[in-house]
């Protein structure tokens, strides 16, 4: 860091299997990708290249280079995964991410109905390409999963080798975990967390408020994950103490 300061808590260093922050990309350019990483590289784990965006971004190879060649993980938007796996193209996914060298795979059903042992299949067919992320919720605001539900899904796609489930919240922050509103489901999480180790969920938190309640619920190396790529900078800050929101969350109380 720049300069010293005392109680700031412990952040997982880097190459971190747990505190991540997952950056979701949503159309940027090679140049805006350089400017944002060449501030902020130190604080992103995993680079999503949002929904199916890639088919459509120009300069692509480009770009995925650019982010592996500051060592950070990139990987396609679950829905283009679902957009192949529709069309019967589940082995053309597998030689695109080949030849693109992307070692991060999402897998999701958020868009599409897959009988969820297919969905397993598919987890266990890709771990021996790389790792997988799996998501578990749907982008459908009224198809409510039960908190058991979430519990079981996650359970079986952690079996299946998926290194992470993510918690689906779209990149809005409305669905899944959220209430219309972006209000967390705080019953949903925290009967996720009874079952689930934290260090397995990426929480898709894209709104402040939410990116705050899982700080405080859990702690400054929760897994965070569809943030946006100008909000990297305050959010690190936010996660050490050193934003308004959290500022006395690490304080010894003679200094609160």
């Amino acid at each position: 860091m720049n300069f010293n300061l005392s109680q700031i808590p412990d952040r997982a260093l880097k190459p971190r299997t747990y505190g991540l922050t997952m950056i979701m990309d949503k159309g940027l350019s090679v140049e805006e990708a350089r400017n944002f990483l060449s501030a902020a590289h130190p604080h992103i784990d995993l680079i999503k290249l949002g929904f199916g965006t890639a088919y459509v971004t120009p300069n692509l190879r480009e770009k995925i280079d650019l982010y592996q060649s500051y060592d950070i993980p990139v990987y396609f938007g679950g829905t283009l995964f679902e957009a192949f796996a529709i069309r019967n193209q589940f082995q053309d996914y597998i030689e695109i991410c080949k030849d693109y060298g992307i070692k991060y795979m999402e897998v999701s059903d958020g868009s599409i109905s897959i009988p969820h042992a297919e969905k397993c299949g598919y987890i266990e067919k890709l771990t021996k390409y790389g790792t997988v992320l799996s998501e578990v919720g749907s982008k459908d605001a009224t198809h409510i999963i039960p908190p058991y539900k979430w519990i079981e899904l996650m359970k079986a796609e952690l079996e299946a080798g998926a290194s992470y489930v993510i918690a689906e919240a779209r990149e809005a922050g409305n669905v899944g975990i959220y209430r219309g509103t972006g209000e967390v489901r705080e019953g949903l999480v925290q009967e996720i967390l009874t079952q689930i180790p934290q260090q397995k969920i990426i929480w898709e938190a894209p709104q402040k408020a939410q990116q705050l309640y899982f700080l405080e619920l859990i702690d400054c190396n929760v897994n965070l994950g569809n943030i946006a790529p100008t909000e990297i900078i305050s959010l690190e800050a936010m996660r050490i103490g050193l934003r308004g929101d959290t500022f006395h969350l690490y304080l010894n109380k003679e200094n609160a």
